[in-house]
């Protein structure tokens, strides 16, 4: 068994709710729509499946308040773009979905079939989704951003709602 690895977390208030982000010490590595027992349960269930031993702790490091810090510069119109350091855990093709997602400019979608095409398997449209459906950073990885072919808002992890917000609220302030 490996190193155990503590998972950081920080609860905050936004326009959707409250936000959970954990953080290890290489940088932000989940975010979870909420707070409570039901999202530290989730976040457990991410770090068991992912780490080989680890231990959450909730407390402020400078990965979460960063993440936090640039959040509310999202909701205040003020950010378009993320710079805090994110620790990934993934297969190889999720990341690279991963990375596509992060070249979808704010207030744009791209629907599913287009980052398949973006991340060199035009084939691979359900593998893209079930990618996005596992993208650990929601927000900082713009999953919001992909749509359907026909347009539509399918799937996300926050529930449609919170989609249908993040999307209206990128394309206002773009205008």
């Amino acid at each position: 068994m490996g190193k155990q690895q503590d998972v950081f977390y920080e609860v905050m208030s936004s326009p959707i709710g409250p936000i959970t982000v954990a953080a290890t010490e290489r940088g932000i590595c989940h975010v979870c729509f909420g707070s409570g027992p039901t999202v530290f349960e989730e976040l457990g269930k991410w770090a068991k499946k992912l780490l080989d031993s680890y231990r959450l702790i909730g407390q402020q490091t400078e990965w979460t308040r960063q993440a936090v810090e640039q959040l509310d510069q999202y909701f205040d119109g003020k950010r378009t773009e993320f710079t805090v350091p994110m620790d990934l855990y993934g297969t190889d093709f999720q990341k690279k979905v991963w990375r596509q997602l992060q070249n979808i400019p704010y207030g744009q979608v791209h629907a599913y079939k287009d980052v398949a095409v973006a991340v060199g398997s035009p084939k691979a449209v359900r593998a893209v989704g079930g990618a996005n459906n596992r993208n650990p950073l929601s927000i900082f990885i713009p999953c919001h951003r992909v749509i359907g072919a026909n347009g539509s808002l399918v799937g996300y992890g926050g529930g449609l709602e919170i989609k249908t917000y993040l999307l209206d609220f990128e394309k206002q302030i773009v205008g």
